[in-house]
């Protein structure tokens, strides 16, 4: 098992069972996702991606995180019945998690290894920090969370993972 290899990670879907995102063959998008942030609306870009690169074999996945002033305060099931309701997200998420600190989960000490373009690596900086993750595992580009998941340099990451 490389270090580096993010799809490796043991990781739970959103309602507490086992997930395996080595099961994902393509690239994935892994975005912390919160539901009461002012970058909460990023997530219709994100399904919008979803929508847009799924066919070819993307994989967005959201992990969502209460570390950011409390903006995912909810419950598994009223997380999801938001996402969906509000969002239409298809994109699976993951169990609830901590990105930073002594109980960072396992998949964010992988990604907050990597830097981003400014050559910085890591603590999350805040919601929706979104990392391209290559079919191998390996992380691809980190964007912090104001850039939108549909800005040209995160499409170009994207194509180029595919």
């Amino acid at each position: 098992m490389s270090h580096s290899d993010v799809k490796s990670v043991p990781v739970n879907a959103l309602d507490g069972s086992p997930a395996d995102l080595s099961e994902f063959g393509g690239p994935l998008l892994v975005v912390n996702v919160a539901s009461k942030c002012g970058l909460t609306p990023q997530y219709t870009k994100l399904e919008e991606l979803q929508k847009e690169y799924g066919p070819r074999g993307l994989t967005v996945v959201g992990v969502p995180c209460n570390q950011f002033m409390g903006q995912e305060p909810g419950t598994a099931d009223e997380i999801a019945t938001f996402c969906s309701t509000n969002y239409g997200v298809t994109f699976p998420l993951l169990e609830k998690s901590d990105v930073n600190g002594e109980g960072r989960h396992p998949l964010y000490e992988l990604l907050t290894q990597a830097p981003d373009a400014d050559g910085e690596a890591g603590d999350i900086a805040w919601n929706f920090e979104k990392f391209v993750v290559g079919s191998n595992g390996e992380v691809l580009a980190r964007f912090r969370p104001t850039t939108e998941p549909d800005a040209p340099e995160v499409k170009k990451a994207i194509e180029g993972a595919l």
